[in-house]
């Protein structure tokens, strides 16, 4: 058992080493896409049903920026690799090759991937948002109906999984960490804070379990804080993730919230909450997004039990072609953004997965009728 604390805690030190090397590389450059002149979007399409949906939002993007497309301001590049078998096959979570056409890209719209239980196999998602710092994730949740409009900013790039996959075992114990830093926390607090500045919004929810993470949490709403400190304008509050999930279950209570940020572990989990309450994790799209790079996807995973029932098919591709609509605005196309939005709030053809529906292909058939 000496040896095998001898290990762990030297294991430990060499986590921390990369962790304050990670830190000193934070990407810094900014994309300023109202200037770029090419806007080059990546498409990988994944895993599971990841191909079927994304081929539906491919479609769309073509529709809507034909010209640009045509004129080489825009270039659509399919990016290959990108799946489970190639991954397990070269045991890295994005091979080298892949990850080099990835960084020539500008944006990318991605379909969900598939990660291995167990092991030491790495998500795809979480090598992808740390090899190009991608460390906001913003999902939004509407229900006009509901008077529900929130948008949540989950850290992407640190919590339980910037190291999720480098745990250490002992006889009969197992123990996993949790990093958080006043950069990258400072950096996500300014970007819902600003969110929320410059779209009217004067509520912002800082959500944590900071009375028993008191370390990494405490932080997290800390630094919350002394950013909230620069928008007067703005009222904050804090709010224990236990309760929150059931806040938003809550009427009318949960109308009062806007913007809500999170650390990592948290906002992957309420996320999916929230997204069951627009009509389910198939209704809703997710934007990565770094200061150089951005990442535009579904915020559920690659259902592979849709294709084992060969229901695949019938896959909701109205997350993705969500995704694309917010693609569409971060590269500053916020017209065809807006044409795509009133398209999918119009749309008449419904998806179901139990195939008493429209195919995704016929949906997209519709929503590209009216545009």
């Amino acid at each position: 058992m000496k040896d095998a604390i001898e290990q762990a805690g030297q294991a430990f030190r060499k986590l921390l080493e990369e962790q304050l090397v990670r830190i000193r590389n934070m990407n810094t450059e900014k994309t300023d896409f109202s200037t770029k002149q090419t806007v080059t979007i990546g498409i990988i399409d994944g895993d599971g049903i990841g191909p079927i949906i994304t081929a539906q939002a491919t479609r769309v993007l073509e529709k809507l920026l034909a010209d640009e497309i045509a004129g080489g301001s825009i270039v659509i590049r399919q990016i290959q690799g990108l799946t489970i078998e190639n991954r397990m096959a070269c045991g890295q979570p994005i091979p080298a090759d892949v990850l080099e056409q990835i960084k020539a890209c500008d944006v990318l719209l991605k379909g969900p991937t598939t990660t291995p239980h167990g092991g030491s196999m790495e998500s795809a998602n979480v090598a992808m948002r740390r090899e190009l710092d991608l460390y906001a994730n913003c999902r939004p949740v509407c229900i006009p109906e509901k008077n529900i409009d929130w948008m949540f900013f989950r850290e992407n790039t640190e919590g339980e999984y910037v190291l999720g996959s480098h745990g250490v075992e002992l006889p009969g114990m197992a123990v996993d960490f949790k990093v958080t830093t006043d950069l990258g926390t400072r950096r996500i607090a300014r970007a819902a804070f600003e969110y929320a500045k410059n779209n009217g919004k004067h509520h912002v929810s800082v959500v944590t379990k900071a009375n028993i993470m008191k370390k990494t949490d405490g932080k997290f709403t800390a630094i919350a804080h002394e950013v909230a400190a620069e928008y007067p304008d703005i009222t904050v509050e804090d709010y224990y993730i236990d309760i929150m999930t059931a806040n938003l279950l809550k009427e009318p209570l949960r109308e009062q919230f806007q913007v809500i940020l999170l650390p990592n572990l948290y906002g992957d989990i309420i996320t999916d909450e929230a997204a069951q309450l627009q009509g389910g994790v198939g209704t809703a799209g997710s934007a990565n997004i770094g200061d150089r790079y951005a990442m535009f996807e579904a915020i559920h995973g690659s259902a592979p039990r849709m294709l084992q029932r060969g229901m695949g098919a019938y896959a909701n591709p109205a997350s993705m072609i969500k995704a694309a609509a917010m693609l569409l605005r971060h590269i500053c196309r916020a017209e065809a953004a807006g044409k795509l939005e009133n398209a999918l709030l119009t749309c008449p053809v419904t998806v179901t997965s139990d195939g008493a529906n429209a195919t995704a292909a016929e949906y997209t058939d519709a929503l590209l009728a009216l545009l």
